[in-house]
């Protein structure tokens, strides 16, 4: 008996899982993070949507503590650059924000979803889409700050394996990007960051960038370090 690709299906059934891939379109509230797990890497989709409402913040998907605290700690960034942002300052007395994680039936946890979350929060305030091709991990502070995650190698497979072209990752982490596969370094485009502030222009554009300093000179450091590993 010969077994040809396209009679597998007839023997094993359908398909249990779709593959993942790039959407068509940039998403308003929608943003790829990336996740380490023991059999490697994930990219997590992050959802954000902002209703009428007295300040309510809904968490769902499965999340432990530490991610339900990263999301808390985003949306206090948010409150203090909401003018900066273009967000109205009372955003929250008068909107309630619902940040879902999609696949509901797999426990999440870990503090390296917070900038993912904070650009989803901020996509849906703003009614601005993230770009579609980008993935981000970093685990944010109450000031803004991305702090350095676990995991690189397997988390840039994951979105390499997807067709993402664009990953943030920490400043602190630079260096572990030696220990990343060459196919997957010149397959994607590293950005750097040590702050959420620096990396708005790489998922909203600069149009988006451009208002948001011109609204706050004084918004702490310099443009994101591009950085092309080959």
């Amino acid at each position: 008996m010969q077994l040809r690709a396209g009679s597998v299906a007839n023997y094993l059934g359908p398909a249990r899982f779709e593959p993942e891939h790039v959407y068509a379109q940039d998403e308003v509230g929608l943003v790829r993070g990336l996740a380490w797990t023991s059999v490697g890497g994930e990219v997590l989709d992050v959802e954000a949507a902002v209703l009428d409402g007295t300040g309510k913040l809904e968490l769902t998907g499965n999340l432990g503590d530490v991610m339900k605290e990263s999301a808390q700690a985003a949306v206090t960034y948010i409150r203090s650059r909401a003018q900066m942002l273009g967000i109205d300052p009372e955003f929250y007395k008068k909107k309630d924000i619902h940040i879902h994680f999609p696949e509901g039936a797999i426990p999440k946890d870990g503090p390296s979803a917070g900038i993912t979350i904070c650009i989803a929060v901020i996509s849906a305030l703003t009614n601005t889409p993230v770009r579609r091709d980008l993935a981000m991990t970093g685990e944010i502070t109450l000031c803004g700050r991305i702090l350095p995650i676990g995991g690189l190698k397997e988390k840039t497979m994951a979105a390499m394996r997807i067709g993402i072209t664009t990953v943030i990752i920490p400043r602190e982490n630079e260096k572990d990007l030696e220990e990343i596969d060459p196919t997957v370094r010149s397959a994607l485009k590293f950005v750097t960051t040590d702050h959420v502030d620096k990396i708005l222009d790489v998922a909203f554009g600069r149009r988006f960038a451009a208002a948001v300093k011109a609204a706050h000179k004084d918004a702490p450091g310099d443009a994101a370090n591009v950085n092309l590993r080959q």
